[in-house]
């Protein structure tokens, strides 16, 4: 397993060894020794699924409380995976990493807590698996906006018109209105 850090130290590109031959392939998608030699200290206690179709955005996401950390994979499909680092102290705050994530390349992407973190979808359809350090908080659960000028995410888009957003993305905070809450947390 090839473990790498991206322009923000603490999110970590993952490209698993894959072993196949005709009959199919085999993967090592979690393994602590490894993750933990690698700076990646991590319990999950939750794993989730989610099949979305192409343009379909789902982001910036963070919980206040109970931050997540997210090791996120695609099983079906590509996405185009983003982190934004949410924590104020940080020298990296509010800068955000992007990764292709597909079935194809296999890679794997570490969101650390306190983080924001979204996906948009460029294939028909992509399933999207990750496994979390803490338990979804519906109470302290916030979005920032996709398209905050502040972070200016180069999502690669050429019709934004096309995107398929849930209401609670298009209604989402600035990264300016969310720093006086961010900074009592993180």
């Amino acid at each position: 397993m090839k473990i790498t850090e991206t322009r923000i130290p603490d999110v970590k590109l993952i490209e698993p060894k894959v072993f196949g031959d005709e009959r199919g392939f085999f993967m090592e998608t979690w393994n602590e020794k490894a993750f933990r030699e690698a700076g990646i200290d991590a319990t999950f206690v939750q794993d989730n699924h989610s099949r979305s179709v192409k343009n379909t955005l789902r982001g910036l996401h963070y919980q206040i409380k109970q931050p997540q950390g997210k090791l996120v994979r695609i099983t079906r499909g590509e996405v185009f995976d983003v982190a934004v680092d949410l924590r104020t102290n940080s020298p990296t705050f509010g800068q955000w990493v992007g990764e292709y994530l597909s079935e194809e390349n296999n890679r794997m992407l570490w969101v650390p807590p306190g983080f924001a973190h979204g996906f948009l979808v460029t294939s028909e359809t992509a399933d999207f698996q990750y496994k979390c350090t803490d338990f979804y908080a519906p109470e302290h659960d916030r979005s920032i906006r996709w398209d905050d000028p502040t972070l200016n995410v180069n999502w690669g888009l050429t019709n934004p018109e096309e995107l398929l957003l849930s209401g609670k993305d298009q209604e989402a905070q600035s990264l300016e209105q969310a720093t006086a809450e961010l900074k009592e947390v993180y």
